[in-house]
């Protein structure tokens, strides 16, 4: 059975996956996308990542969602249309969309290349949009996108594992170039070797950053060494590890989205460290202060980054043969994933095959 929504302005008819309440359970879905404005970019979606975010939005677990919700935000594909005043894309083009679909494009945030910042951003999914209506994300066969939101997506970097990039790449990329933690020698710990940490893992590397790698799991220990080139690996609950690495990092990506101690983390910093919290939990941690005066330590956090940020960190990826690891899946299998992904049950990043395996149901 096909649901289908209530007839809108949007003149193109669309499907995909949709979460109609906070089971989170998704099924096949109707819609419509709006026409291809003059400044638009379609395109036909081939890949969509499966981020954590996307199972947080479906269970309405930042109480922010309104269903139905066609997740999504980690979407690759070809484009099919522009519109008449586009000029950086063509018909053709490999291109792909982020977290955002718009923002006010004339605050100071915006003005300095910040759209993930600027109070009015649109977000790629369960947003309003300016017509006032809704955004639909990339679990459906098809995109439409302001230019100024899309990505050039560069011919050697594959589509597939190239997709995650575009949430999980560029949320980890942000903090450690804003942040200062991308000079060659310095030493910077990833905690949690999930979607985010184990991309955060790639990027460091690949700029001449010495790379610890912090987790609860010692299983992970052969992985984050030898398959992703960490240079170290402490498990976080072993307190003789965690005290002889006391004082040696100069900063700490902190990817993980469940409730977690933060005062270990802290005692792993030098004096002017920084912790970067990117991972969002659905309830506040707790953080004592004494440790962060006595080090004069910072605690920051970061969200993705913007467009012309985003680019540069794909850019990047294609330079050094960065992709996620991934598992690609059908598009039928998503509840299944979305129950895998609860469990950290993915290395590391589920995919959708949205080309190939969402088929309408009529």
């Amino acid at each position: 059975m096909v649901d289908k929504l209530p007839e809108e302005e949007h003149p193109k008819p669309a499907f995909g996956w949709a979460a109609r309440d906070q089971s989170g359970v998704l099924s096949p879905f109707k819609f419509s996308r709006r026409a291809t404005g003059e400044k638009d970019v379609a395109f036909k979606v081939l890949y969509c990542g499966i981020c954590h975010s996307d199972l947080h939005m479906v269970k309405n677990e930042w109480g922010l969602t309104q269903y139905p919700l066609i997740p999504g935000h980690e979407i690759v594909g070809v484009v099919t249309e522009v519109g008449s005043k586009v000029e950086k894309f063509k018909v053709g083009d490999k291109v792909g969309v982020g977290c955002m679909v718009g923002s006010c494009r004339s605050c100071d945030t915006c003005q300095n290349n910040l759209e993930n910042y600027c109070s009015k951003m649109i977000l790629t999914y369960g947003a309003k949009y300016y017509d006032g209506t809704v955004t639909y994300g990339g679990y459906s066969d098809s995109m439409v996108a302001d230019e100024h939101f899309i990505v050039r997506i560069p011919d050697n970097l594959p589509l597939d594992a190239g997709a995650p990039l575009l949430c999980a790449g560029i949320t980890v990329y942000s903090p450690l170039r804003y942040f200062g933690l991308d000079k060659p020698g310095m030493h910077v710990g990833v905690v949690g070797l999930g979607g985010l940490g184990h991309v955060a893992v790639k990027f460091a590397r690949a700029m001449g950053v010495k790379v610890t790698v912090i987790s609860t799991s010692p299983n992970k220990k052969q992985e984050a060494l030898e398959n992703l080139g960490a240079d170290s690996f402490l498990v976080s609950r072993d307190q003789d590890q965690m005290q002889a690495a006391k004082g040696t990092l100069d900063g700490i990506i902190d990817t993980v989205s469940a409730v977690h101690p933060l005062l270990p983390l802290f005692t792993l910093l030098k004096s002017h460290g920084k912790l970067v919290l990117v991972g969002a939990p659905e309830k506040p941690l707790e953080m004592p202060v004494f440790p962060l005066i006595t080090g004069r330590k910072t605690v920051g956090g970061s969200c993705f980054g913007g467009i012309k940020e985003t680019q540069e960190m794909v850019d990047f990826a294609a330079k050094h043969n960065i992709t996620a690891d991934i598992e690609v899946i059908p598009m039928d299998y998503v509840n299944t994933a979305m129950e895998r992904v609860l469990k950290a049950d993915v290395r590391y990043r589920f995919v959708i095959d949205v080309g190939k395996t969402l088929k309408p149901d009529v």
